[in-house]
């Protein structure tokens, strides 16, 4: 559909029906309602929006982004490369493939995982830790060495 500068934007829901809830820490929704309250004027609105309260388009919002992201001195960070920092973020943080799949609202965990299967730790990790485990009980923790020189 062709519009003319003073039409209202089309809005559509994101692509898949992907339209999800994001968790978010109480401390990053007190800092994210006190911009939309300075900026926005109402949480009905757009965090990115034009003074008439339209939101901004993709390449708006990283046309902002680049020139700041080149002042904090990391030129070529991309506005998503937040949404692989979240996703490696939850990983780290011991999630699920289905939690970070919903988190990101990919259609399936095997979209999650084609992305980001290498961030998760490999099944020989707690196989070996379990392992060691069983070791310390069978055989006793390891000796400390600067404990058994002293004794000399």
């Amino acid at each position: 559909m062709q519009r003319s500068r003073g039409d209202p934007a089309e809005f559509r829901l994101p692509k898949y029906g992907s339209e999800r809830v994001v968790a978010l820490p109480y401390r990053l929704l007190q800092s994210l309602g006190r911009h939309v309250e300075r900026h926005v004027g109402s949480a009905e609105g757009w965090l990115f929006a034009t003074a008439s309260g339209v939101p901004l388009p993709p390449s708006t919002v990283d046309s902002w982004w680049q020139p700041t992201i080149r002042a904090a001195g990391t030129p070529g960070l991309h506005l998503h490369a937040l949404r692989h920092f979240y996703a490696s973020g939850l990983i780290a943080a011991g999630c699920d493939v289905v939690t970070v799949q919903r988190a990101l609202g990919h259609r399936s965990p095997s979209t999650t995982l084609d992305t980001y299967a290498h961030l998760w730790p490999s099944a020989e990790d707690p196989t070996r830790d379990g392992a060691a485990g069983l070791a310390d009980l069978v055989l006793g923790p390891p000796a400390d060495q600067s404990r058994t020189n002293s004794k000399r």
